[in-house]
């Protein structure tokens, strides 16, 4: 079974995914990560982000693994390095390419082959997994977003004032949303749940309630 949890940044989808794949035993795929890595290679391989071609190589060559929840990249661990701001800051000359997007895709499912899967992204139900029978478009407010983002950075002794954060989110969010492949939406058949004023205890026990629904139309439908 596939669950997929997209949604905008800032909306929580990371923890909540990887919580709800703990709490049913199921595979998780940070489908983020792997463009990170792949920024990150690019970085090391000093490639111009105008040499598209490049990266779409080193996207091919690349090798992309999780093991224990940390991400290695061509047998390396990069699980930090990918976080930090250097990468951050050039993931988009990355994931625009729809030729890595195709790549990146296809690892995604091939990952999940087989598996059962809680996979988190921004297209994942809408484009990369549309098959997939529980999709969850995780979302909050523009200011509560921010909020979590400017509390993150705090944790990580950056401080950067609320409208700061704000401005950089609102940016981001017209980007992810006008972006010309895997742009943010949510799937047709997603279910949406808006965090706001809500725990992560309560988000969690909610979101297992959509995949424990969904388990059990299926297997109501698999005895019929």
């Amino acid at each position: 079974m596939i669950v997929t949890i997209d949604g905008p940044a800032g909306a929580g989808k990371s923890s909540i995914a990887r919580q709800v794949a703990d709490a049913l035993g199921f595979e998780f795929l940070d489908t983020g990560a792997m463009y990170r890595a792949i920024s990150l290679a690019s970085i090391r391989a000093d490639l111009s982000w105008h040499d598209k071609d490049a990266i779409v190589k080193l996207a091919k060559r690349s090798r992309i693994e999780f093991v224990d929840r940390r991400v290695l990249l061509d047998g390396a661990d990069v699980t930090d390095l990918i976080r930090t701001p250097s990468v951050t800051d050039v993931i988009r000359h990355v994931a625009d390419l729809p030729e890595v997007r195709e790549i990146l895709t296809a690892k995604q499912r091939a990952f999940a082959l087989g598996r059962d899967v809680v996979t988190e992204g921004r297209d994942q139900g809408s484009e990369v997994f549309p098959d997939a029978h529980c999709k969850v478009f995780l979302t909050a407010s523009p200011e509560e977003r921010a909020r979590r983002r400017q509390q993150q950075l705090a944790e990580s002794q950056r401080y950067v004032p609320l409208e700061d954060v704000l401005a950089q989110q609102t940016r981001r969010d017209q980007e992810d949303e006008s972006r010309p492949v895997g742009r943010l939406r949510p799937a047709a058949d997603a279910v949406i749940v808006n965090s706001d004023g809500l725990s992560l205890e309560d988000v969690l026990l909610q979101v297992l309630g959509i995949v424990h629904g969904v388990r059990g139309r299926l297997a109501a439908a698999a005895q019929g």
